[in-house]
């Protein structure tokens, strides 16, 4: 290997000599993958095709041990990096041109205590490793609605799903983390060790250090939901929409509904006349007695004529990956979100006309219901800020020609300002793009101020700024 010139924390580069990446290598249970090695193209690519980024040098993990080594050499030559997990990543951050790249994705392990109900996962694991290790137990983690989705960067930006109503969000089950700081240190963050840390942990990112392990506690669960989708015609999803509303009113925890709007894929269940066709989906998600939550679904169920109702008994690994298809690696992808207080008539109206104007047959909006048990949690209590009762509205343009870019793009920033009228203020930051960055304050409201002085008591150089990006107080304003 030779002598190579990384892109380091000034925007300009550093020259990083071929015997110290070798040292560095031969410290690693894992491998330095450079431009010229077969594997370096893979481990570069991501979910989002839109990305297309080249680091100078990614260190692929096998342990926590080379997680220190990579974080103390990037400290010492000064060097851009970006951490990698096992997931999805919509803005890109897990990718840097240049520097260097820290990739977690083989860090997979679960470990199941089923005796203290309790799961230590590493941070290349996704959502299936880690609900088929704990489902063979019939307990579970509250996380996402896709598997594919890393464990990683879900817990660190709060975590949601179809489970959150009934169990919290992701970081509300995280009992204590593993994580290696800017300094190379790796410590222990719980609620009786670095306590300012562990809550910056719990929807702060990816900005105070590289978690090299998770510890949840785990709730029964399964191994079967209620699970499954009613379609509805598009022509009726103004009353759809209003007698949603007003049926999650009385929802109780265990029930979960989130509302799909796109163009239909050739679903099995759907008939062919519809495909292509624009509809509204109630997705929903009973996670207790099966015959308890035929009654709890009822009234969802008997909204309008639908064209397909598909919902029975699933086991719950199942409904997991259920919506996987949607969500496969290789396309181009760009979104907005806002959080909602409520789901408005004005909101109502303006989602329904932009479906109308749709740019391409994989773009669609999905509005997530949550409150239940995560909205029992002082908005003070965990760095994720918006704990009132409410809907995430996520604009997801996805397409797969460059071609189509700005069409698509153009199609989601309209809506998504549109719509800014009637939102919270606040935002989801694992479904913000990477062109976001002065939202990131205000995405955080009144906990952005404790992020900051964690961020600087941490990572006072902003050795860690490819994310959502909280600048310690002597770097405000970096990059």
């Amino acid at each position: 290997m030779n002598d190579m010139s990384l892109t380091n924390l000034n925007a300009g580069t550093t020259m990083v000599s071929a015997a110290a990446i070798e040292a560095l290598a031969g410290r690693l249970r894992g491998r330095v993958l450079n431009a010229t090695d077969a594997a370096y193209d893979g481990a570069r690519t991501i979910w989002n095709a839109m990305i297309d980024r080249r680091p100078g040098l990614i260190v692929q993990c096998a342990g926590a041990a080379d997680v220190v080594h990579a974080v103390r050499f990037a400290a010492e030559n000064r060097l851009l990096v970006a951490v990698r997990g096992g997931g999805h990543n919509i803005a890109g951050n897990a990718v840097c041109d240049g520097g260097l790249m820290i990739d977690l994705t083989p860090m997979k392990s679960v470990r199941v205590d089923q005796t203290t109900k309790r799961a230590w996962v590493e941070p290349g694991a996704t959502l299936a490793d880690v609900d088929r290790e704990t489902q063979a137990f019939r307990l579970a983690v509250p996380t996402g609605i896709n598997s594919t989705t890393g464990i990683a960067g879900l817990t660190l930006g709060g975590g949601f799903g179809w489970i959150t109503r009934k169990f919290g969000l992701t970081i509300d089950s995280l009992l204590s983390a593993d994580v290696v700081t800017a300094s190379g240190e790796l410590v222990r963050a719980s609620p009786t060790e670095h306590r300012d840390l562990f809550w910056a942990l719990r929807g702060g990112g990816g900005n105070f250090g590289v978690v090299t392990a998770f510890e949840f506690a785990l709730h029964e669960l399964g191994p079967e939901v209620l699970s499954g989708l009613v379609v509805h015609p598009f022509e009726e999803a103004e009353g759809v929409l209003e007698a949603y509303r007003q049926a999650l009113e009385s929802a109780p925890d265990e029930l979960t509904c989130w509302v799909v709007m796109r163009q239909a894929p050739p679903l099995p269940f759907l008939p062919a006349e519809w495909h292509g066709k624009e509809v509204l989906v109630l997705a929903m998600c009973y996670c207790g007695d099966l015959e308890t939550g035929e009654k709890a679904t009822a009234a969802l169920r008997a909204i309008g004529k639908p064209i397909v109702d598909v919902v029975s008994p699933h086991s719950f690994v199942a409904w997991q990956q259920a919506l996987d298809p949607l969500l496969a690696p290789g396309a181009r992808n760009y979104w907005k979100s806002h959080d909602l207080i409520e789901l408005s008539d004005p909101t109502i109206g303006i989602l329904t006309e932009a479906i109308g104007q749709l740019p391409g047959p994989e773009c669609e909006v999905f509005i997530g219901h949550l409150g239940g048990a995560a909205e029992r949690v002082a908005a003070e209590e965990t760095a994720f800020p918006q704990r009132s009762s409410h809907f995430v509205m996520n604009v997801h343009a996805r397409w797969r020609e460059a071609a189509m870019d700005e069409a698509c793009i153009d199609w989601a920033r309209r809506l998504f300002a549109a719509v800014k009228p009637h939102a919270a203020g606040t935002a989801y930051v694992n479904f913000m793009p990477a062109d976001e960055i002065d939202r990131v304050e205000a995405a955080y409201g009144g906990n952005y101020g404790r992020l900051v002085e964690v961020k600087r008591r941490y990572d006072p150089q902003n050795l860690f700024r490819m994310n959502q990006n909280v600048a310690p107080l002597e770097a405000r304003g970096a990059a």
